[in-house]
């Protein structure tokens, strides 16, 4: 049986734990709240410290540090966060659901997520290249995300 199957989130490594990432790069986009309805809507603008190419925190150590909004997913806050895609390994184990085929740990390829379009690879734009009162303007509804 895979860890991620038959392993509590609670009883993962951390290196199990962090293997759960696919890669997609899709939680480091900024999000907009609606006001009137509280629906969340993501944009195809990503955290200062994303790298669009490999589609990787770019100082994933020091994030908190230099991102202080930053949220850090843990198996205690996991159930909190609402806007986690919906294709996001983590939500999915959480939610007893499989992993899609497309994920590194299925497919055994470190790539598959971006080979499959379902990674913001190359996409997107950083937060210091985006006015504030444009962003509702960079909405965009990624692949995978069209039923949340």
């Amino acid at each position: 049986m895979p860890f991620w199957i038959d392993t509590k989130l609670t009883d993962m490594t951390e290196a199990q734990w962090e293997s759960l990432c696919d890669g997609c790069g899709k939680c480091c986009l900024i999000r907009l709240e609606d006001e009137d309805t509280g629906d969340i809507h993501t944009t195809d603008v990503h955290c200062k410290l994303f790298d669009s190419g490999s589609c990787r925190c770019s100082n994933y150590a020091e994030r908190k540090t230099r991102v202080p909004d930053c949220v850090k997913l843990t198996p205690q806050t996991l159930g909190e966060l609402t806007w986690l895609p919906m294709t996001c390994a983590y939500r999915l184990v959480q939610e007893g659901k499989p992993l899609f085929d497309w994920h590194p740990l299925v497919s055994g390829d470190s790539d598959s997520v971006h080979k499959a379009g379902m990674s913001v690879q190359n996409q997107t734009v950083p937060e210091g290249k985006v006015k504030v009162r444009h962003l509702v303007r960079r909405i965009k509804i990624w692949p995978g995300e069209e039923t949340a």
